[in-house]
């Protein structure tokens, strides 16, 4: 007999077979929607201007950014640090659910895996600019030298972002690359001419055999091992940036599952983001449904209360350890604004007090509509929330770095920070190159897992399901009909 869960939703709706999987999934690359071409052409003439800006920051020098001798990381390392967060939440949503054999992975998996690379992409470009002179990144790398003794610091959490970040990029590349390798070659056997040629290249000879898929199963299941640790620590070190200094604010030991946690919730609303966006534009209702939309969404709700217990903590900590520039910090540098708290409180607002209470909002306050299973299934809402999300996160980051850096232990250095046009002009550049990578992606090669949407058909898709349940329905009735049978001889017996 078949248990299945009475409120387990189908994964894949409409009536689909194998056949119809692979047609719909690869009309989108054989013939792009209008609306994809206007995408492109908006996100590329940003990427453009990002590209500009950055050539112009390097032809110039970071002058022409608003840093000043107090605030010398500001809107660099905030987007360094933000961009880092959202490519860390793909490779673990994959890998994670690939672990737990959650069946729902395989709405969400590819382009989470494709928004790691890509955003690593560009949070890489960051730390780079920030050099000032962004050929002295040849020097970050310990290579055998003739120049004299010219070593990193290896007592540098910077440089061990380096390793951490490379490394991961690496795994998450290759987790990627060999999920793809099957619906490379769907692709490749629809194809004609020199597209067939390039599609046969890239999926390195993949023809189905029994063989193959075992030690795609296999290397999938090691890669996923791998890369699910390094998420853990590369953000961890990512997090050291900070809290191996002295400064207050900074100086903490919460920083690293505070980071973790935080990672995770903004690169699971930025999944949402970029999985509505390709719903709506391919056509992709009956792979992305409700129900994976909902299970996003409840893992926001987890994610973001738990980044709401590190704020309080924070705050608990600085006011327990009687640390007078901890308190200061917390109290009258972010949380003192002009309407509440710093009236209450007897003390000046803070400079940056919207940022913190913006941060405060978006990432505390908003995700616990999700409680609510009738707003979590709502799409419209649900990718409003999810860019609120993500501002909430950035805000984050910018409290993180600019209130504990633009007041420090000598008043005649205190200042406030403004970014230039230059700045804003290369964040949103990165987000024009972001989205320019994924819609080429989504362009030419598959935005969902075929193999694995198949792999799950016939114990998730609705027309199974449904003949599922009627089964069991009449499983049920016989087993009740010869139940009140048996019962009803056995009286008869008793009464004889």
């Amino acid at each position: 007999m078949h248990y299945t869960s009475p409120i387990r939703e189908p994964l894949i709706n409409g009536n689909k077979s194998y056949h119809d999987i692979t047609e719909d999934i690869s009309r989108s690359i054989e013939q792009p929607p209008r609306l994809w071409w206007i995408a492109l052409l908006i996100s590329g003439t940003v990427a453009t201007i990002g590209v500009l800006l950055i050539l112009y920051t390097i032809w110039k020098g970071i002058g022409v950014w608003g840093l000043n001798k107090t605030v010398n990381w500001a809107w660099d390392i905030t987007n360094f640090v933000w961009w880092i967060g959202i490519g860390h939440a793909g490779t673990l949503i994959s890998a994670i659910l690939l672990l737990f054999r959650q069946r729902w992975r395989t709405g969400v998996n590819r382009a989470a895996e494709a928004m790691t690379i890509f955003a690593v992409m560009c949070a890489g470009l960051f730390p780079l600019i920030h050099m000032g002179r962004i050929w002295m990144g040849f020097f970050i790398f310990p290579y055998p030298n003739t120049r004299g003794i010219l070593w990193p610091n290896f007592n540098s959490p910077l440089l061990w972002d380096v390793f951490a970040i490379s490394t991961y990029f690496t795994v998450s590349l290759l987790f990627w690359y060999t999920g793809l390798l099957p619906d490379i070659a769907s692709i490749r056997d629809r194809t004609k001419g020199l597209a067939r040629k390039i599609y046969s290249r890239l999926s390195f000879g993949w023809t189905g055999t029994a063989k193959q898929w075992q030690r795609f199963e296999s290397l999938s299941l090691v890669l996923a091992g791998l890369s699910t640790p390094l998420v853990l620590s590369v953000h961890s070190i990512v997090s050291f940036d900070f809290a191996t200094s002295v400064i207050p604010g900074w100086h903490t030991t919460i920083f690293p599952p505070y980071f973790v946690a935080g990672a995770i919730f903004s690169g699971f609303a930025m999944v949402l983001t970029l999985m509505l966006i390709a719903r709506k534009v391919m056509g992709l209702e009956q792979y992305i449904t409700i129900a994976h939309i909902e299970s996003m969404n409840k893992i926001i709700v987890m994610t973001g209360s738990i980044v709401g217990i590190a704020y309080i903590t924070e705050f608990f900590v600085a006011w327990y350890s009687g640390n007078v520039y901890e308190q200061w910090v917390f109290i009258r540098n972010r949380v003192a604004d002009p309407f509440i708290f710093g009236p209450l409180l007897g003390v000046e607002p803070a400079p940056y007090w919207w940022a913190y209470w913006s941060m405060m909002t978006c990432n505390v306050l908003s995700p616990q509509i999700f409680w609510f299973k009738k707003l979590r299934r709502n799409v419209a809402l649900t990718f409003i929330m999810s860019i609120f999300i993500n501002i909430g996160m950035w805000f984050e980051r910018f409290v993180i770095i600019v209130t504990s850096l633009h007041r420090d232990y000598i008043p005649s250095s205190w200042t406030y920070y403004s970014p230039t046009w230059v700045e804003v002009g290369i964040f949103v550049g990165t987000m024009g190159i972001f989205l320019t990578f994924f819609l080429i992606f989504c362009r030419y090669l598959p935005v969902i897992a075929m193999a694995e949407v198949k792999a799950i058909l016939k114990v998730a898709g609705d027309q199974y399901i449904e003949k599922i349940a009627e089964k069991e329905k009449a499983e049920k009735e016989q087993t009740y009909l010869g139940g009140a049978n048996l019962a009803g001889a056995l009286h008869d017996k008793d009464d004889k």
